[in-house]
């Protein structure tokens, strides 16, 4: 089926247009596969039949179809599979089996998840999560919770239930991933915050950075800013109230969309993104995927100490789980660590714009979008 990823917005430039322009087919992430496993479980254990194919409605709005790979229908749960199609991206679970079990809860429980076999535990902090709780992520949970709820409302149920999610060879797969340095155990991550996997190809993706900074131009926007996501794209439009067409979708490569302007300058250009990514930038790096570069918490330390963190605050700072694990350590502590970070990301920034005229400011944002660190504009 075809995916409308961009809406009508495409033909106008920004973000949409990028996506458009890439000429790659997206696919689905894995919480998309599990809330489409999901409604279908739990309608099946509602009325004894599976939707096949079940349709799910995703954050912005997109309602696609899966087909069901597996179905079981016992007498207290039901358990129902998808097969992931990651589109062109080359995701480590293309082609994986998400199977997810709705089980009924006494009423009141609300909805309890539960990892399966090859989906992962937290055991470390510093993740969106708890330790100890399945790994999958919040915006997931969202959206399996919101289809419960709206199949119990059709059918008249209470909606207490307890989902276990599952992936086939899922702790197989993890091994490719990160989870296991993170401390997610026993299996992959159930991740997506739209439930759409835009495809990552380098050539393609620089190549609509750059038509991104051309339609800004030829608009005349004179303020553009290179986001990292859809998170931070939310938190510049509310920061600054820009239009669709002054926002490039720059993912990780921080590097293409600084040469670019370079080259071709805007009066402003704002940088926008996760704290651990922009922490990379701080540091240097260009490219900011994980495969290619890593957070250097050696590095967090000495910005910390920089902004008035003791030895032992600093030696915590490089011992840290994640990134924004050493975030909270110095918050907690008083230390602006999210401000020296982005204050560092913006020099970079201009050093690699070399005397360019254009004013560049960063902004770092947590996984939920709150501002955790902001330089001034230079």
């Amino acid at each position: 089926m075809s995916i409308d990823v961009t809406g009508e917005g495409a033909a106008r430039g920004g973000r949409a247009a990028q996506l458009k322009h890439t000429g790659l087919r997206p696919g689905w992430t894995t919480g998309a596969c599990a809330t489409a496993a999901t409604t279908a479980a739990y309608t099946a254990l509602l009325t004894g039949v599976f939707p096949d194919p079940v349709t799910i409605t995703l954050p912005r709005g997109q309602t696609p179809s899966f087909a069901l790979a597996a179905e079981e229908l016992t007498d207290g749960s039901a358990t129902a599979g998808v097969v992931k199609d990651a589109g062109d991206d080359p995701d480590v679970t293309h082609g994986a089996l998400i199977r997810a079990t709705v089980r009924r809860l006494p009423a009141g429980a609300g909805v309890v998840f539960r990892a399966g076999p090859g989906v992962g535990t937290v055991t470390r902090p510093g993740l969106p999560l708890p330790v100890g709780e399945p790994a999958v992520n919040p915006v997931p949970r969202r959206m399996m919770s919101e289809h419960v709820a709206e199949v119990a409302a059709r059918y008249g149920a209470p909606g207490d239930v307890e989902i276990t999610v599952s992936v086939d060879h899922g702790e197989e797969i993890a091994r490719s991933t990160w989870n296991p340095r993170l401390g997610i155990l026993g299996g992959l991550s159930v991740l997506g915050t739209t439930g759409i996997v835009v495809p990552y190809s380098c050539s393609a993706w620089i190549d609509s950075i750059r038509r991104g900074v051309d339609v800004a131009r030829a608009a005349g926007r004179t303020h553009v800013a290179g986001c990292t996501g859809s998170t931070s794209e939310r938190t510049v439009v509310a920061e600054y109230g820009l239009p669709e067409d002054a926002l490039l979708d720059m993912g990780d490569f921080a590097g293409a969309v600084l040469k670019y302007v370079r080259r071709h300058p805007v009066e402003r250009l704002t940088v926008c993104g996760g704290f651990a990514k922009l922490s990379k930038l701080a540091a240097g790096h260009l490219d900011l995927h994980s495969a290619r570069s890593q957070v250097d918490k050696g590095f967090l330390a000495g910005l910390a100490r920089r902004g008035g963190a003791d030895p032992a605050l600093a030696a915590e700072v490089a011992e840290a789980n994640t990134g924004l694990a050493a975030l909270r350590l110095c918050r907690a502590a008083g230390v602006p660590l999210g401000d020296l970070v982005a204050t560092a990301a913006r020099d970079q920034a201009l050093a690699v714009l070399r005397g360019a005229p254009v004013a560049v400011d960063v902004i770092c944002v947590d996984r939920a979008g709150t501002v955790v660190g902001r330089s001034t504009v230079a």
